[in-house]
């Protein structure tokens, strides 16, 4: 079933590598970005000048590699229509043919070693310019203080990070000398070496054989025989954590596990500060460093793991032979509904893995997992990186339009053509059917929606149907001359299914409604994130709800405007209810308190809240401005999101500056002083011939996009704002 060592070794021979990764390790001049009509977005290096010269390198293949773009200087902005007019000349160059704004939506450190174990256990190999790039991207991650890695690119060490990116390294071609290996080793043994991983990271390493299936708290596919209505069935979990955890059963059930070779046995010796051979691995399940522990087992999930350890020792073989075919038969499903990009990276890489041992090389299985590896691999300037999707494509042409129609750009002959391909990518990107295996996976309803990333990858999700659906409202009815090829039959199962979305308190979650109880998370087995056993409500996706059903309703008032009117009114009530006392709102999308805000006072807004008329409003008010800087911006760390209270960012961000001023000028805020000392810090960050300068340290869903369009928003916001001051 595995590949020959000699063959794998030719794939994965070892690679002079320098000892900094400042300097690309290619030729950047000869990587290309090959985008297809339907947004798939992949990467390829051109051997040859013959090749180079047939395709020439285009604006966004030098943006994202870092390379001069030798665009003219645009001319010097005084007021903010012309500083935003200026960042869209700008930001044409990089616009795809399709329509669409291809870009990373990288940050996590954890996804790159699915990528490299999972392709070295399957036997793919990757072209040497992407082992290259892919040793580079890890170079430039690690910290200068310790050489190790965290679990996002903003992380301090963790055991996790830095054993499995040593991993990475080291299969790509790294010499167990190179003095990033010699540092990062030193490190992980100082943290207590891998044996002190969390589970995701023992799973991996059990996979490719240097950790011991003895030492991984119990994972059997058996919890799929389950009856649907008990409430731990995992159809009940959120829907990312049960897709990674189905082919985890899988390949816990088989125990899958690479052949022995000299890397292995290396890998071996060089993870652990003590002998591999002399450890004990059941006492190691539940050894997880400190430095890797952001949610602590609980005296349940302890409990309940020493029940499964002593059923593994007893399983039946035709149970545990039912349970196997049940979870593979949900994988295989996965796949099919997905195009074999699964939901995100994680999963992708643990799908593949579940079909190469089941049906071997060669099959179409096998070969379509390859080809939809290179839609997660992104190239950019620091190196090549694992995205956390196949892109977020979706989420950042949505908020693209919106800003253009907000400001009046898109009215600017000089904006159409762009904006016609804009909206002719979202007439492709829109789902018009259920998935292939709906009920039977146990998937939300998807007709209509529009996904995160791709229509192939086909996910629903309620703040990206919001903001799809309200781009294309915004740019079919609020632009004069443009064509509407977008039907109102679609745009009416776009609000069906977001209809179908609301919780029975009113609020709204990601993917599908909240289905089991909150006393899930006493069971959650991912030491490094909390809250993952279930789907959860969000200001930020309720927010993108209300207001694309308040455009909606303003078009067409008779279309299921009893049901609309009761969704918004119960959507603003929960809002209200999960206020923080100080005033914001949580975030989970993005950084935090600032982001969540201001998502939310846009909808309180709709509802004729503001800070003259509502404590809600004029509470979320006093809370940002108690945060503003002397400077008039904003600057929110990532660790709000940890700890969720605010933390102050060394640097002031124009991302956070935008996103509070805009929840001001939501929230009617009467004084003007603080929002034009905020507009005048975004105005002074622009460049003459790139976007903005700003520091994100987001960890999900922001893109750089954001931080430009943002922007755009601020303009229309001022002139409003002013307008009602005069009023």
């Amino acid at each position: 079933m595995f590949m020959p060592a000699r063959q794998l070794a030719n794939l994965y021979s070892p690679l002079d590598i320098p000892d900094s990764g400042k300097q690309p390790f290619t030729d950047y001049s000869r990587w290309r970005l090959l985008v297809s009509d339907s947004g798939r977005q992949t990467w390829h290096y051109l051997t040859s000048d013959e090749e180079c010269e047939k395709w020439p390198q285009n604006e966004v293949d030098k943006y994202w590699t870092g390379q001069p773009l030798n665009l003219p200087p645009l001319p010097k902005s005084n007021t903010p229509l012309e500083a935003a007019r200026n960042g869209y000349t700008f930001y044409k160059h990089l616009q795809s043919h399709d329509g669409h704004w291809a870009g990373e939506y990288g940050g996590a450190m954890f996804l790159i070693p699915g990528l490299v174990i999972g392709s070295y256990v399957a036997g793919m190999g990757f072209k040497k310019e992407e082992r290259l790039e892919m040793i580079r991207y890890v170079l430039n991650r690690a910290h200068p203080e310790d050489g190790g890695w965290g679990i996002q690119i903003e992380g301090h060490s963790t055991v996790f990070g830095t054993a499995l990116n040593y991993v990475v390294l080291r299969i790509l071609g790294m010499n167990v000398d190179h003095p990033a290996a010699v540092k990062a080793r030193a490190t992980l043994h100082k943290l207590g070496g891998a044996t002190g991983a969390p589970g995701w990271g023992k799973f991996w390493l059990a996979v490719l054989n240097v950790y011991e299936w003895e030492g991984v708290n119990p994972i059997p596919p058996e919890i799929w025989l389950f009856p649907e209505w008990v409430p731990f069935h995992p159809h009940r979990w959120w829907i990312n954590l049960r897709n990674v955890y189905t082919p985890m059963s899988y390949l816990y059930g088989v125990r899958f596990k690479m052949e022995e070779n000299d890397l292995i046995r290396s890998l071996r010796e060089e993870l652990y500060p003590t002998d591999y051979y002399h450890i004990y691995w059941p006492a190691q399940r539940n050894n997880i460093a400190s430095s890797d522990v952001y949610s602590p087992h609980t005296a349940v999930l302890d409990a309940m793991n020493v029940v499964l350890s002593m059923y593994e020792t007893c399983s039946i073989p035709a149970v545990r032979k039912t349970a196997l075919k049940r979870a593979y038969e949900l994988v295989v499903r996965e796949d099919e509904n997905t195009g074999y990009l699964t939901i995100a990276a994680v999963s992708k890489m643990l799908n593949l893995l579940c079909r190469f041992y089941a049906e071997g090389t060669d099959t179409e299985a096998y070969r379509q997992h390859a080809i939809k590896r290179t839609d997660y691999m992104w190239l950019g300037a620091d190196g090549m990186l694992m995205n956390g999707t196949n892109g977020s494509q979706l989420w950042d042409i949505g908020f693209i339009t919106q800003a253009l129609v907000e400001t009046g750009l898109a009215k600017e002959e000089d904006n159409k053509e762009s904006l016609e391909r804009a909206l002719g990518w979202l007439d492709i990107c829109q789902i018009r059917e259920n998935p292939k295996h709906y009920e039977s996976a146990y998937r939300h309803r998807t007709k209509g929606a529009w996904p995160f990333s791709t229509k192939e990858e086909g996910y629903t999700v309620s703040d990206t149907t919001g903001e799809g659906l309200k781009s294309v409202l915004y740019l079919q009815n609020q632009v004069e001359g443009t064509k509407k090829i977008i039907s109102d039959e679609r745009l009416f199962d776009a609000v069906d299914t977001l209809l179908t979305m609301q919780n029975d308190h009113g609020g709204f979650a990601s993917y599908e409604l909240v289905r089991g109880p909150r006393w899930l998370e006493w069971l959650n087995p991912v030491e490094m994130f909390g809250d993952v056993m279930i789907e959860y409500c969000y200001p930020e996706c309720t927010t993108s709800v209300i207001t694309s059903l308040s455009v909606f309703r303003r078009h067409y008032p008779n279309y299921r405007s009893t049901e609309i009117d009761c969704t918004i009114r119960k959507a603003i009530k929960w809002l209200h209810e999960v206020q923080q006392p100080e005033g914001g709102w949580v975030g989970s999308w993005g950084i935090c308190f600032t982001y969540a805000t201001q998502f939310a006072l846009e909808s309180l807004s709709l509802a004729g809240e503001n800070y003259a008329n509502s404590p809600a409003v004029r509470r979320a008010c006093d809370f940002l401005l108690g945060k503003q800087r002397q400077d008039g911006g904003w600057g929110e760390s990532y660790k709000s999101c940890e700890l969720v209270a605010w933390v102050e960012h060394e640097n002031t961000q124009v991302v956070q500056t935008c996103w509070a001023t805009m929840a001001l000028m939501y929230g009617r805020y009467p004084n003007r002083e603080p929002i034009e000392r905020a507009v005048k810090l975004v105005m002074s960050r622009q460049l003459p011939v790139r976007s903005y300068r700003f520091n994100s340290g987001d960890l999900r869903r922001m893109s750089y996009t954001e931080a430009f369009f943002s922007f755009l928003f601020l303009r229309r916001m001022v002139r409003g704002h002013k307008r009602r001051l005069k009023a």
